[in-house]
C-alpha cells in the first residue's frame, strides 16, 4: 500500500495517471471557498487537465474551508501535499483513476481568518470561486433579498470583528485591494443557483454596503461576477470509496473522490483579471449562460428532486435503483417532458431530447451509488428554486401541474420523517424543525406545508395548484408513494414491478 503524497507519485500503480507537470511551479491565482467533492471532481479537475497540457501553471488553486467540518479536509490534504485520487466510475464497472495536482494550498479560515484575507488581497489572486451551497448566499428564496438579519452576518458587520462568513472574508479582502489601488479579483459562483453570478453580486454588494456605502458601490461597479453552469454527479466520499481506492490501485488516500464520467462546465466570459484557457480543457465559455443553466437546474437538479422524495418514501435508498424502476422512470420522464421542457428556451447547440435521454441513463447508472438521502437533504434550498418556478410557469401558461404538485407534496410528506413502511429517517435541512412542525399539521390542514410563503410564494393562493397538491398529498399519506405515482402514469406490469424493486405496502 502506498501512502499518497508528493514523494510517492513516482511509485504509484502505472494505471493511475499522475500530474505530468512540476507542481512547485504552480502559482495559486485562484482562491476557492468550499473545497468539497464536487469542486475536486470538477473545477480542480479541469485545471489539472490544462496543466497536464503545459497550460495554466499560473492558475493553481488555494482552497479555503469555512465550516468546522472542513478541518478534516485540511488535515487530509495537508498529509497528502494537496493531492487526492479522482476515480471515475463507468457504467460497465470500469474504474479510471488519476491524481489531481492543481490544488496547491489549503487554508482553514476558523483557525486563521487573517491568512485567508491576506491570500485573497494579494496581487497574485485573480479569481475567488465559490461552492458554498444553494443556501450559502443568504437570499430569500422568493424575493431574492439578502438576509442581513442572519446572526453570523450581523456578527461580521460588528466593528472590529474578525470575519467568519464568506461575505466578511471576501469583502475585507476587496476593501484592502481598494485601499492599496489594486484591481479587484473576479468572484465566480459555481453553485446550483439560477443566475448564480447575479445572485452572488446581489449578496456581496448588499453586505459591502451594510459595512460601508462607498465600498458597496465600488464592489458593484468594479467587481465581475460571471455566471456558470456546473454538472457532474459526485456522491460524498465513503469508507467504501477509500477501500476501493486501496484495493483497486494500492493507494492509501484519506479523502479520494468518486464521480460519473459525464462532466460539463459552461462559463460566462466576464473576468476582470484574466482567466485560464478553459476552452482547451473542454469548458464551454459563452456570452450567456442562462439557457444552459436553466436547462440543467430544472432537468437534472429538478429531476433529482422529482425522483428522490417519492423514491425514498417508497423504500429505496439509492438513486440508481429508483431510476431503474419502470414506474419511477416513467414518472420522471413524463415530468421532464411534459412539465419542465415547456418552461425552457432553446439552448444553443443542445438537443434537449438527447440530453434528457442521457440524463435518465446517468440517473440509472449502477456505478454511482448515489444515496437518496444526499439528494433529499436541504430541500428548503432546492425545491423553491428548482420546482416551484416550474409550477408557476405552467400555471401561467394554463398547463398541467399534476406531476410538479406531486413532487412538492412528496417533499411535504418526506418532512414527516418516516417512509411508507413506517421506517424513520433523518430529515436534513437548515429549516428542519419548522418543516417537521408544518408537516405534522397536515392531517388537520392539507395546505399547512404549502402555506410557508417564504418557500412557495403565492402557490397556496392558486386554487388549481392547491387542488392538485392536496389530492397528491392525500394519496401519499393514505396509500403511499407508489400508488400516488401510479395514479398519474398508470400501473406497471407485475414483471416490471418485480424487476423494479419495492412495492407499495
Amino acid at each position: 500500500m502506498t501512502v499518497l503524497n508528493a514523494s510517492t507519485l513516482g511509485s504509484l500503480d502505472p494505471q493511475v495517471a499522475v500530474p505530468g507537470y512540476d507542481r512547485r511551479a504552480v502559482a495559486p491565482a485562484i482562491v476557492h471557498i468550499g473545497v468539497g467533492g464536487f469542486h475536486r471532481a470538477h473545477q480542480a479537475m479541469y485545471l489539472d487537465r490544462l496543466m497536464n497540457r503545459g497550460d495554466a501553471l499560473d492558475w493553481g488553486v488555494c482552497g479555503v474551508g469555512l465550516l468546522p467540518g472542513d478541518r478534516r479536509m485540511r488535515d487530509a490534504l495537508d498529509l497528502q501535499d494537496g493531492l487526492y485520487t479522482l476515480v471515475v466510475k463507468h457504467p460497465d464497472g470500469r474504474l479510471e483513476a488519476r491524481v489531481i495536482g492543481s490544488l496547491v494550498a489549503y487554508l482553514f479560515a476558523p483557525d486563521d481568518p487573517e491568512a485567508v484575507i491576506v491570500q485573497m488581497a494579494a496581487p497574485i489572486t485573480r479569481i475567488v470561486s465559490l461552492t458554498i451551497t444553494e443556501g450559502g448566499y443568504h437570499q430569500h428564496p422568493v424575493t431574492g433579498e439578502f438576509r442581513a438579519d442572519d446572526p453570523a452576518v450581523q456578527a461580521d458587520l460588528a466593528p472590529g470583528a474578525a470575519p467568519a462568513t464568506v461575505f466578511g472574508l471576501v469583502t475585507e479582502a476587496l476593501a484592502r485591494r481598494r485601499e492599496r489601488g489594486l484591481p479587484p479579483f473576479t468572484v465566480m459562483s459555481c453553485d446550483n443557483v439560477p443566475g448564480n453570478g447575479d445572485v452572488a453580486r446581489r449578496s456581496f454588494v448588499a453586505f459591502a454596503r451594510l459595512r460601508d456605502q462607498a465600498l458597496g458601490d465600488w464592489v458593484e461597479r468594479e467587481v465581475r461576477f460571471p455566471s456558470s453552469m456546473v454538472d457532474r454527479i459526485t456522491p460524498a466520499t465513503t469508507e467504501d470509496d477509500r477501500e476501493l481506492v486501496a484495493a483497486a490501485f494500492g493507494i492509501e488516500d484519506e479523502w479520494p473522490v468518486v464521480c460519473e464520467p459525464f462532466a460539463q462546465w459552461v462559463v460566462e466570459d466576464d473576468f476582470g483579471q484574466g482567466r485560464p484557457p478553459w476552452e482547451a480543457a473542454g469548458v464551454q465559455v459563452v456570452e450567456d449562460v442562462g439557457p444552459y443553466e436553466l436547462m440543467k437546474l430544472r432537468l437534472l437538479n429538478g429531476g433529482h428532486q422529482a425522483l428522490c422524495y417519492l423514491a425514498r418514501l417508497a423504500g429505496y435508498r439509492l438513486a440508481h435503483e429508483a431510476a431503474q424502476d419502470p414506474l419511477f422512470a416513467q414518472f420522471l420522464a413524463e415530468y421532464l417532458d411534459q412539465e419542465v421542457t415547456p418552461t425552457l428556451a432553446d439552448v444553443p447547440g443542445v438537443d434537449l431530447a438527447a440530453y434528457k435521454r442521457t440524463l435518465l441513463e446517468r440517473f440509472a447508472s449502477p456505478a454511482i451509488r448515489d444515496p437518496l438521502a444526499r439528494l433529499c437533504a436541504d430541500g428548503s434550498d432546492r425545491v423553491p428554486r428548482w420546482l416551484a418556478p416550474v409550477a408557476r410557469s405552467r400555471l401561467a401558461a394554463g398547463g398541467d401541474v399534476g406531476r410538479c404538485a406531486l413532487v412538492i407534496a412528496a417533499w411535504a410528506r418526506h418532512a414527516e420523517g418516516v417512509d411508507d413502511q413506517g421506517e424513520p429517517f433523518e430529515v436534513v435541512d437548515r429549516l428542519r424543525d419548522r418543516l417537521r412542525t408544518a408537516a405534522a399539521a397536515q392531517s388537520a390542514d392539507p395546505t399547512a406545508f404549502l402555506a410557508q410563503r417564504d418557500l412557495f410564494g403565492d402557490l397556496v393562493d392558486d386554487r388549481r395548484f392547491v387542488a392538485a397538491y392536496s389530492a397528491a398529498l392525500g394519496l401519499l399519506r393514505e396509500r403511499g408513494a407508489r400508488a400516488a405515482v401510479e395514479a398519474l402514469v398508470g400501473p406497471v406490469s407485475a414483471g416490471a414491478r418485480a424487476a423494479g424493486g419495492p412495492a407499495a405496502p
